[in-house]
């Protein structure tokens, strides 16, 4: 599968980066100091912003105080995290104003957990707390597309969660899943479904960039 675009827009955790036992880690801490049952939590945590799940959980007047927590012990839990397979080479290869991420976390822990994987951090980020709308909504995608300076419908999303996929989705841009946190049937929504970024090269033309995919056997692409 090949895609035109003029920039790539990368999730984090999941996608650039494999932090999902971190992430299990200090969510099943958070749900014990608070008396909730983590599996529930973890269910429906992934890609989405901290505040947003935890509002599912606590009283509205709690919501401020329980992120606060949760994001201490998240950039204190940066153990076992390392790259995707085939980030690095993808990143290595971009232009700095040709990609940009969009994710849930903090710009502090979002950076912590790049610099922690060996992945560059950059020029653009756009971060979900920062934002008036998280992730399903397409407002990252679309902050990060205006911030490049291009069109939303010019840019390939890449993503690892049902949530960020339909963002991605909903901002005209053509997105790539990977299996890393999900299986493919809950990304079914994405153009293809691969297993990591080692399934993707970029190179580029007098047309921005062509993206090519390499679609496993029995694979949507």
């Amino acid at each position: 599968m090949e895609i035109r675009c003029d920039a790539l827009l990368f999730d984090v955790d999941g996608t650039l980066v494999d932090s999902t036992a971190a992430i299990e880690r200090t969510w099943r801490r958070w749900a014990a100091e608070w008396s909730h049952d983590p599996d529930a939590i973890i269910a429906v945590c992934h890609g989405r912003r901290s505040k947003d799940v935890i509002a599912q959980f606590v009283a509205a007047e709690d919501v401020a105080r329980a992120t606060a927590r949760l994001d201490e012990l998240e950039l204190a839990d940066l153990a076992g995290i390392v790259a995707v397979p085939g980030a690095p080479e993808l990143l290595a290869g971009l232009p700095a104003r040709a990609w940009a991420v969009v994710t849930s976390g903090s710009h502090a822990l979002a950076s912590s957990r790049l610099r922690a994987a060996g992945l560059p951090l950059p020029e653009v980020m756009v971060n979900g707390p920062d934002l008036r709308h998280g992730k399903p909504h397409p407002e990252g995608f679309l902050t990060a597309a205006r911030l490049l300076g291009v069109d939303p419908g010019r840019c390939v999303v890449f993503e690892d969660a049902p949530a960020g996929v339909a963002a991605g989705k909903a901002a005209g841009a053509a997105v790539v899943a990977v299996t890393v946190t999900n299986p493919a049937s809950a990304l079914a929504q994405a153009d293809v479904v691969v297993p990591d970024l080692s399934a993707v090269a970029v190179a580029a033309d007098d047309d921005g960039f062509l993206v090519s995919v390499r679609c496993p056997a029995g694979s949507r692409g």
